[in-house]
């Protein structure tokens, strides 16, 4: 995957002098050697600096990580720890800092003179950290053996790999959203408040581009590469020339645009004049690109194509945007589904989208036209659709969203997709959440989001839920169990 930062963790140890630094430095190094053995050596770095309660430590420590290239922090409490120099560091480093604290080790040598007292000095380390307004990653329960914590640390790279990308992201969009869709207005200040960048143009800018690469010289390799990649499923072979075309336009657009941000994120125009001034549908090309790790949105949907980024660094592997679609008939729920697996007819549902998966995505895939399009217009401007059944596997459905007033919110589900075939077209899957129904009503529809969903292949919850708690996001909705009632549930229901 291309676009993507990759994480290096400084690792910082700390020592009240009432402790011996020997207990913190130890600690450190035992919690270096669990992490290599278990997960190897290249996401860590081992700060020789052990703080001591000093500031000019503090400072010491700070200039060494940032000399080794490291691009977030894990403060270990290997005893209980400077409150003040720890959380010092915290605030002057310039990137996602995780807290975490040694277990005392065994019964006959660590509860004298071998005794820590981490389990107090990260609630010490807490307060001071909400006292200097300072944001830091701190695990579900954060005190540990060194393997344990070599855990923790190891669950904190996705988390850091979407904080370190969005300080450092663009996302570029073409054109005002489709008439009719207000249900992708997107309030760009939350943006400028995660640090992301915005870079908004118009539809006629994209297509002087466009014109402006007609018989580049690299299209014909693309085409290769798009024949390669499609196989039997290249059905409109005609239409391929166009799409390298638009393809080189965008990446071109990229590295031209992208100014000082490292990396760049798409919310591309695709209707209602899409069709008929390019000649094709953009959503191979979208594929194409998010497959590498360049997420591109549909119908100009910057908080989807947000949420795409956030994916794709959480779960290092491409993303997907769908709508959240339509309902599954009756009569396929108990043929292919009732008996088979663990769900309602209310658990599940149907994600699609015109065509914008990633072909790998797929369990097998064609290039077609846009049929929904080709009902108003000439059904040879509509061609550029990666057409299949997505992978059946475990998924979550996710998004960020600023609300029209500007408040962040977010929602979190995981489910699977089913092996079940949808008998219908574009790039489409049955979906099975649990308590789905309750979910759509009491999150998606209460909490107003719109109908675009991120998807990403694998479950990732609990990085996404620890993403969006770090960003300040308050209110995370997700598929509560029966029996946990939401606050707008009717309890007469």
């Amino acid at each position: 995957m291309i676009n993507m930062p990759k994480v290096k963790i400084g690792i910082v140890a700390v020592s009240r002098d009432c402790f011996p630094e020997s207990l913190s430095v130890n600690r450190r190094k035992a919690l270096v050697k669990a992490y290599t053995e278990k997960y190897g050596a290249e996401d860590i770095y081992e700060c020789p600096i052990c703080i001591v309660e000093s500031e000019i430590h503090m400072v010491q420590a700070l200039e060494d990580i940032k000399a080794a290239g490291c691009n977030a922090l894990c403060v270990y409490l290997g005893n209980f720890g400077p409150e003040i120099a720890e959380t010092l560091l915290a605030k002057h480093f310039d990137g996602p800092v995780m807290f975490a604290a040694a277990a005392e080790e065994d019964s006959e040598t660590s509860l004298i003179q071998g005794r820590g007292d981490a389990y107090c000095g990260m609630l010490n380390a807490s307060y001071n950290l909400k006292l200097r307004n300072v944001k830091a990653y701190i695990p579900e329960y954060p005190v540990g053996t060194a393997p344990e914590v070599a855990d923790m640390i190891k669950e904190f790279v996705p988390v850091a790999k979407a904080l370190i990308g969005l300080s450092d992201l663009k996302i570029i969009s073409f054109g005002p959203r489709p008439l009719n869709f207000l249900a992708c207005n997107a309030p760009i200040k939350q943006l400028y408040n995660l640090g992301v960048e915005i870079e908004e143009n118009s539809e006629l800018d994209l297509f002087e581009a466009f014109k402006k690469h007609e018989g580049d010289p690299r299209i014909p390799d693309v085409v290769k590469d798009m024949e390669a990649e499609l196989g039997a499923g290249n059905l409109k072979p005609e239409v391929l020339p166009k799409l390298a075309q638009y393809e080189l336009t965008l990446l071109d657009w990229i590295e031209e645009h992208r100014g000082y941000r490292k990396y760049v994120a798409i919310a591309g125009k695709c209707w209602p004049a899409f069709q008929t001034q390019f000649g094709f549908v953009p959503c191979y090309v979208n594929s194409r690109l998010t497959g590498r790790g360049i997420p591109v949105s549909c119908e100009v949907d910057i908080y989807g194509t947000l949420s795409e980024f956030i994916g794709t660094c959480v779960s290092d592997d491409a993303v997907t945007l769908l709508d959240i679609n339509n309902t599954v008939p009756a009569d396929m729920y108990k043929a292919s589904i009732e008996g088979k697996f663990p769900y309602t007819a209310k658990d599940i549902f149907m994600g699609f989208h015109c065509g914008n998966t990633f072909s790998k995505k797929l369990s097998a895939c064609s290039m077609k036209y846009q049929m929904i399009m080709a009902r108003n217009l000439p059904e040879e401007v509509t061609q550029g659709t990666l057409e299949g059944d997505i992978v059946p596997g475990d998924i979550t459905f996710f998004r960020l969203q600023s609300t029209a007033d500007c408040q962040l919110r977010a929602y979190i589900a995981q489910g699977e997709v089913l092996p079940v075939a949808t008998k219908s077209f574009g790039s489409i899957g049955i979906f099975a959440i649990p308590e789905m129904g309750r979910f759509y009503r009491h999150v998606l529809i209460e909490g107003n989001y719109p109908h675009h969903g991120a998807v990403a292949f694998g479950h990732h919850g609990k990085a996404l839920y620890n993403v969006f708690r770090y960003l300040g996001v308050d209110d995370i909705g997700f598929n509560q169990p029966k029996g946990m009632m939401y606050k707008t549930e009717n309890p007469f229901c």
